[in-house]
């Protein structure tokens, strides 16, 4: 698979045809498994081809369970113990912990009204879900804390970031300083175009202007990787510690489900987290 941008941010991998990436900056601590899907390396057909890992897509459920044991195998991850958050574009954040494991996969969920997770124990994996909106992985080297964040642009514009830091701050003793944050692929500023209303929201609530671009036809185009980077940075993170990967899932649509560039026909890609032991 050729993923025409490259920077230092990222690393893809190849696993029995199995193609994902990883944040080399995680990946040096040997502190977690960790991995963001792309389209490669399923058994789904047709337009969810072919690591479909939405199970309310539409798809044959069987062929997202195989999915997810193909990804998690790479990833040294056991599916039967994911824990899922139901991702409705807000910033409540949970918590999980051993007795989660399983929710959403193997059993029936109670973590409802939730965009991000967060946990100290090892051997729970974390999942989020995506289709152009932000996957933000993060994680404490020092308080061994890891998480994931499901940044829409409504998430992002009302701080999940930032709220997320603070959980780390407030439940684990976190030091922002020391936090690790990824920001892995999404719909990127060449490709998130929208209309006044939306960008007065932005300019309303994030500081700065090297976020937005106006255009004489009244549309604005909005970079939601250094958005949170700015959120992030005012929340108390090193500038060097956020790796931003830089890829856009419109663009690159043959290699990550994209709602817009897929007009809504689409699979979903996966961020999944989780401390070793």
């Amino acid at each position: 698979m050729n993923i025409p941008i490259q920077n230092d941010n990222y690393i893809l991998h190849k696993k029995n045809n199995l193609y994902y990436l990883s944040f080399p900056a995680f990946d040096h601590t040997k502190m977690v498994y960790h991995g963001f899907s792309t389209r490669h390396g399923g058994v789904s057909q047709g337009i969810f081809t072919s690591l479909n890992l939405g199970f309310y897509s539409g798809d044959c459920i069987n062929n997202v369970y195989d999915n997810y044991k193909k990804f998690c195998s790479v990833l040294n991850v056991n599916e039967q113990n994911l824990v899922f958050s139901d991702q409705i574009h807000k910033t409540h954040i949970y918590c999980a912990t051993k007795k989660d494991c399983g929710k959403g996969y193997m059993k029936k969920s109670d973590i409802k009204g939730i965009d991000g997770l967060i946990t100290n124990e090892p051997e729970v994996p974390l999942v989020t879900l995506y289709a152009d909106c932000v996957p933000l992985f993060f994680l404490d080297p020092m308080q061994k804390v890891v998480g994931l964040a499901h940044a829409g642009w409504r998430g992002t514009v009302n701080r999940i970031a930032s709220k997320m830091v603070q959980t780390f701050q407030s439940v684990y003793h976190s030091n922002p300083e020391d936090l690790l944050v990824g920001i892995g692929p999404s719909i990127g500023p060449c490709c998130f175009e929208v209309d006044q209303p939306v960008a007065q929201i932005f300019q309303q609530q994030i500081t700065g202007d090297n976020w937005i671009q106006s255009w004489e036809n009244g549309k604005y185009n909005i970079d939601l990787w250094k958005t949170n980077q700015q959120i992030l940075l005012e929340a108390g993170i090193e500038k060097t510690h956020i790796s931003i990967m830089k890829l856009c899932t419109q663009c690159y649509k043959d290699h990550f489900f994209s709602h817009r560039g897929h007009q809504g026909k689409r699979g979903s890609l996966a961020a999944i987290i989780e401390l070793k032991k």
